[in-house]
């Protein structure tokens, strides 16, 4: 009896758990069986793997062949085992060594040519195996985005013949060395001072961008609300490495990442017939939604109250701790959702309640009501930012010079503020706790005046407070300022629901 170890890397979620391949050959009439939870594609591998090594002139053990994928109880998906068990096979059988498969991780799928084909979730695998200790071994085509995590040996092969080579010291694998994240790309964001006029909303956005704010824009069609909302990832400072690879993990498991989108804040925008299912991920094998896509950038939901109110309400949970947990009858899974959510809408539902243009508002009362409460007023209290966009004259679309701070400018703005965050709190703003809140974001006695006075007359809970402390520390932080003085309170005030509060 022969038995050969190796391991590999199941999917769950952005976790890859360590799957340990267990080959052993026996005397017994020739069957070859995989057991420990295989999922479809993995019971086929059987026929991919034996044309795999026939094809590829090996000689495929006529004896009973087990192959026993550890832990028993977790479900194993996808073509990625094929070649740890092709090679368990071949080390087995002895036609490769078996003293070496202890330092390596495989992955890969294989075509009855003997080539390996490329697998999703490779960054998760890649930073699971760095942190295990040990090389990875994976098709060519998956190689570079796993050389983006550091300190892991990278190993990328084309075919099953030169794995093998490298295992028996004949032909080693040469390392990878792909890229390291590098400085985002930017050719790609359109520029702020292309929105003509809308200085207010401007300088939201500004704010929203420096403290990773939340933002609704309430206002007539053609105002400029998507506009505003396109330009804002230009003005988020760069993703660093540990961002960039994060959202890489979402994207690698959703098979869809981009080697030239590396590193740029993604920004996603779901259509308003969107699912639950879409917006926070799910299926019977879960999958990564729309506010997982979108972590570490922007969530755009545009026309806000046209979504389902079902739908919406499952963004309250993620917004409040960046992460989605997706139960299924037999799947768990867990991805990262920390989002930045900037979302539009009308005033009404004609949209032209309290507009300045030829068009009158014909809504009633009831329906300005009923529409309205298609937002909830929970969801409501968790966005920081409440702006109305009123309509731009004409005169000030009129073609010529740059309207306001370009992106760059900005920007360059945004990244001071956030590192005055970083180097504070290790956070930024919004994201803030209430031990942060009574450490950081002190007003002095006239802001503090200020804030108690529109408590009173406005109403505010105890959220609002808190929220109004925030977007004033992020205001302070803007203008370079340690204290948060009256006037940064008044401006984070004026941010609070100004369109439902007038017309509602």
């Amino acid at each position: 009896m022969t038995l050969a170890v190796l391991y590999s890397r199941a999917n769950t979620g952005v976790v890859a758990p360590l799957v340990t391949v267990e080959v052993h050959i026996s005397n017994g009439l020739p069957a070859l069986s995989i057991v420990g939870l295989p999922e479809a594609a993995v019971k086929e591998s059987k026929d991919r793997v034996r044309g795999a090594l026939l094809t590829s002139r090996f000689e495929f053990p006529a004896r009973r062949i087990t192959v026993n994928l550890a832990p028993a109880d977790l479900p194993k998906e996808g073509g990625r085992f094929d070649l740890p068990i092709a090679v368990g096979m071949l080390a087995a059988s002895a036609q490769v060594p078996a003293g070496a498969l202890a330092a390596y991780e495989l992955a890969g799928e294989l075509a009855l040519s003997g080539e390996l084909r490329p697998v999703r979730g490779v960054i998760p695998l890649a930073l699971a195996a760095r942190d295990a200790g040990r090389a990875l071994i994976l098709p060519k085509e998956n190689a570079e985005q796993a050389a983006r995590v550091r300190d892991l040996r990278v190993l990328g092969a084309d075919h099953l013949l030169e794995v093998s080579a490298h295992l028996s010291g004949q032909r080693p694998l040469a390392p990878h060395r792909g890229p390291f994240h590098g400085p985002e790309a930017r050719s790609t964001h359109p520029d702020l001072a292309d929105v003509r006029g809308q200085a207010q909303a401007k300088r939201a956005l500004e704010v929203a961008a420096a403290g990773g704010h939340s933002l609704l824009m309430i206002g007539p069609p053609g105002t400029g609300k998507s506009m505003l909302a396109i330009r804002l990832p230009g003005l988020l400072p760069p993703a660093s490495e540990r961002e960039a690879l994060e959202t890489a993990a979402v994207y690698s498991v959703d098979g869809d990442l981009d080697e030239a989108a590396w590193g740029i804040r993604p920004f996603r925008a779901p259509h308003h017939t969107a699912s639950a299912v879409a917006l926070v991920g799910g299926g019977s094998n879960p999958r990564p939604g729309e506010i997982s896509l979108a972590h570490n950038g922007v969530l755009f939901l545009d026309e806000l109250p046209e979504f389902d109110r079902r739908v919406l309400e499952v963004l309250r949970e993620p917004m409040e701790s960046g992460r989605i947990h997706i139960s299924r009858a037999a799947r768990r899974a867990e991805y990262p959702a920390r989002f930045q959510l900037v979302a539009a809408m009308n005033p009404c539902p004609c949209g032209y309640l309290g507009d300045s243009g030829p068009r009158a508002c014909t809504c009633t009362p009831q329906q300005v009501s009923r529409y309205r409460s298609r937002i909830s007023g929970p969801l409501l209290d968790r966005i920081d930012i409440h702006l109305e966009v009123p309509r731009v004259r004409a005169a000030m679309l009129e073609t010529g010079a740059a309207d306001g701070p370009t992106t760059t400018e900005v920007r360059e703005r945004v990244q001071r503020a956030r590192a005055r965050q970083l180097d504070r709190a290790r956070v930024c703003n919004a994201l803030l706790s209430a031990a942060h809140l009574e450490q950081h974001c002190r007003p002095d006695a006239q802001a503090q005046a200020l804030l108690n006075r529109a408590a009173v007359q406005l109403g505010l809970s105890a959220r609002m407070v808190h929220r109004i402390l925030k977007l004033a520390r992020t205001v302070a932080d803007l203008a370079g300022e340690d204290r948060i003085r009256a006037l940064h309170v008044a401006e984070a005030i004026g941010y609070q629901r100004p369109g439902f509060a007038a017309h509602g």
